[in-house]
């Protein structure tokens, strides 16, 4: 049975307490911490800096990924690293070059993904789909938390799942965007390997539970049949 990991978005967490939304979120059985960094130009909203980022990095020993929804994304890619994030993902809709940019990220120390929009075709990956980490595939429109699955994403999941099954090193994907205990099936059927989820954890009072309600989704969706299965 594969590994698939739990990346609560702090986007929905509280951030009035962020350290101890973090904090909570690690003791509550989460693999990773997942930053979305919006500037309100590439997305139409506005969260949060490297030195937000810095300032709750030593709160948790989780990995940090930051999806970054930003115009330049190269422009601000060391001073996250800096800040303590563990992996960038960027998107090929800003237009820059995704071989460069691979390569500045890999420079910088840090994994590298690639995030594709709803409406972006996987054949966006092609130039760097051997050499990433990751693969984000947006399961809503980006910009702001709380909202419903696109089910015509899932399809999308399954093609990108069979174009990187042959790779000798294949990223891992990861889905974002609506996911929670009701949705986490047809997603992991369909390839899944990375769960992004903000609301189903952090809008639950109690974090532990959440969790483990994803969890049991999980393992309900890998050790049962469905037509989603590989």
């Amino acid at each position: 049975m594969r590994r698939v990991e739990i990346y609560p978005s702090i986007l929905s967490a509280d951030f009035s307490r962020l350290g101890s939304e973090i904090s909570d979120a690690e003791a509550a059985g989460a693999d990773g911490i997942h930053i979305d960094v919006m500037d309100g130009h590439f997305v139409p909203n506005l969260t949060l800096g490297p030195l937000v980022v810095r300032s709750v990095r030593p709160v948790s020993g989780l990995p940090y990924w930051a999806h970054l929804m930003i115009s330049d994304p190269l422009r601000f890619a060391g001073d996250f690293r800096e800040a303590g994030v563990d992996g960038l993902t960027i998107h090929p809709e800003t237009g820059t070059d995704p071989v460069s940019a691979v390569e500045r990220i890999r420079g910088l120390g840090a994994g590298v993904g690639l995030a594709l929009r709803p409406e972006t075709p996987i054949d966006a990956l092609e130039p760097v789909i051997g050499i990433l980490d990751r693969v984000l595939i947006l399961t809503v429109h980006p910009g702001f938390g709380g909202q419903t699955i696109l089910k015509d994403v899932i399809g999308k999941i399954r093609r990108l799942r069979d174009r990187l099954e042959p790779l000798p090193k294949r990223p891992l994907i990861e889905v974002d965007g609506g996911i929670d205990p009701e949705t986490t099936g047809s997603v992991i059927r369909a390839g899944a390997d990375v769960l992004i989820a903000g609301q189903a954890v952090f809008g639950s009072p109690n974090r532990s539970e959440a969790v483990r309600k994803l969890r049991k989704a999980i393992e309900g969706a890998l050790s049962g049949p469905g037509p989603e299965a590989h």
